[in-house]
């Protein structure tokens, strides 16, 4: 059995060694790990103490089970220790020359405009990977914990507990299928990892590499040292649960659909009375084409001045990105009012095909106008005189911003019978008021118009955090 055990160390160290392609895969921290405990199992000598090969086999069974917790329905897995389906999420999320190449390879999947070195390479490093990932690691743990009893007597508690985790290794082994079924698909057991490279690549260009097949919304962190950083919660609001304003929605999803289709799209600005649902509506129509590569970039305006970055970012990615500003005001024509301003009237930094801005705002008029910046009567007479026509010039720049996106759609605050639907519609759509009698709608309809004039007005965040409080339960406010 020590034999075995080391050559299958050592092998297993020179596959992980020479990985070319997906190189990352290495410099995780479960296989860092796994690494660190394969060179003390393969030394000829024993370890220096029983206490480093204690503490190796420790740190990477930490590991496994950390890398579990991240792959996706993990936190529903009833027994965690499963390296083999460990090892192939890591390599699915995998962010490489070769995935790059998928996610932005035209058709369905074939590789006749793949670099042959690319695939010869990536065949290579999925059979190591398929390798890695079938080592028996049950079979390890049992072996560190008879190299310990034997080797160093007076730690016989502990290698026990180490073959107690090997046995959890073993009992979680029998647990695989079904659990990640695509893992499952994508890298099946006892097979080669390189016979499925056409379905693997297949699947990155339809849900893209790396974390943009992982996640749906994204926000610029700055560059060069985040970049796009995921959004582990995002609004999960739909376009199902929204009331009201049924054309406003009809224009942006008509103009996403174009821009997923690769027809020509406009930048949007929605504009209107705050609580509108101008935020969620991008937010539910992102969500509702994740699946087919739309992802949404939340860009703070703070950081607009790094536009030119961000779209060199995403122009050679294959999926589609909405790049969403929220709340847009300027309060003077600063530096992030120019790079906006450039990108959406075309400036040298052209808007690569790959991406659309979706902008919403409380103002018509995006930069704040101040009394001093409006020309009087006697700067008029003076421009007139002279001929300096700069403040005039001045005031038409601020004003038309908001007239470079190519559609502005507009979310005015509803009327009461609109905004009483809107209600009606969430309370009903949450099952918190379904077939009830006519007059307990009755007492809803009029709480609901006192509680807008007690609070934040008609709109239909409003009618949300009224109808939070019925789900609630108990009296109101003003009881």
């Amino acid at each position: 059995m020590k034999v075995r055990m080391i050559e299958a160390a050592e092998t297993a160290l020179a596959d992980i060694a020479g990985l070319v392609l997906f190189a990352n895969v290495r410099d995780q921290p479960l296989m860092r790990a796994f690494k660190e405990l394969l060179e003390q199992v393969a030394s000829k000598g024993p370890p220096a103490s029983g206490l480093s090969l204690v503490r190796s086999w420790a740190s990477f069974m930490a590991s496994l089970v950390e890398t579990e917790l991240s792959c996706g329905e993990a936190a529903a897995h009833p027994g965690y220790g499963n390296f083999y389906h460990a090892l192939a999420w890591m390599t699915l999320r995998d962010d490489n020359l070769f995935t790059r190449t998928a996610e932005v390879h035209p058709g369905t999947g074939g590789f006749d405009r793949f670099p042959q070195v690319l695939l010869t390479l990536a065949q290579i490093d999925l059979s190591r990977l398929g390798r890695i990932a079938a080592f028996d690691i049950p079979g390890l743990g049992f072996y560190v914990g008879a190299f310990l009893r034997e080797g160093f007597p007076f730690l016989d508690k502990p290698a026990h507990a180490i073959e107690e985790e090997a046995r959890l290794l073993w009992a979680a082994e029998g647990k695989r299928a079904g659990v990640y079924p695509i893992l499952d698909s994508l890298f099946p057991e006892h097979t080669d990892w390189a016979a499925g490279l056409v379905n693997f690549a297949g699947y990155i260009q339809r849900v893209g590499a790396g974390t943009l097949g992982l996640y749906r919304s994204f926000r610029w962190a700055g560059f060069p040292e985040m970049g796009l950083k995921p959004v582990l919660n995002p609004d999960p609001v739909q376009l199902s649960s929204l009331a009201g304003y049924e054309e406003q929605r009809s224009v942006v999803i008509a103009n996403t659909l174009r821009f997923l289709e690769g027809k020509p799209a406009n930048n949007l600005l929605l504009y209107g009375d705050r609580g509108t649902g101008k935020s969620a509506t991008v937010k539910a129509v992102c969500n509702e084409y994740a699946h087919r590569g739309l992802r949404l970039l939340e860009v703070p305006k703070g950081k607009l001045v790094q536009l030119p970055e961000i779209l060199e970012t995403l122009r050679f990615r294959g999926l589609r990105f909405i790049i969403f500003i929220d709340d847009l005001s300027f309060e003077k024509a600063d530096d992030s009012f120019t790079a906006l301003k450039m990108l959406l009237e075309g400036g040298i930094e052209v808007r690569p095909s790959q991406a659309v801005i979706y902008a919403t705002s409380n103002r018509r008029h995006l930069v704040k106008e101040y009394a001093a910046d409006r020309p009087t009567t006697a700067m008029a007479a003076d421009a007139l005189a002279t001929g300096d026509m700069r403040a005039f010039d001045t005031m038409q720049e601020q004003f038309s911003l908001a007239d470079r996106f190519g559609l502005t759609v507009v979310f005015a605050a509803p009327g009461q019978e609109e905004f009483l639907r809107i209600a009606e519609f969430i309370a009903r759509d949450r099952g918190i008021i379904t077939d009830a009698p006519q007059e307990v709608w009755k007492t809803f309809r009029e709480n609901a118009l006192r509680w807008e004039r007690w609070f934040n007005g008609r709109s239909p965040r409003t009618a949300v955090q009224y109808v939070d409080w019925v789900a609630g339960g108990g009296g109101f406010p003003w009881d």
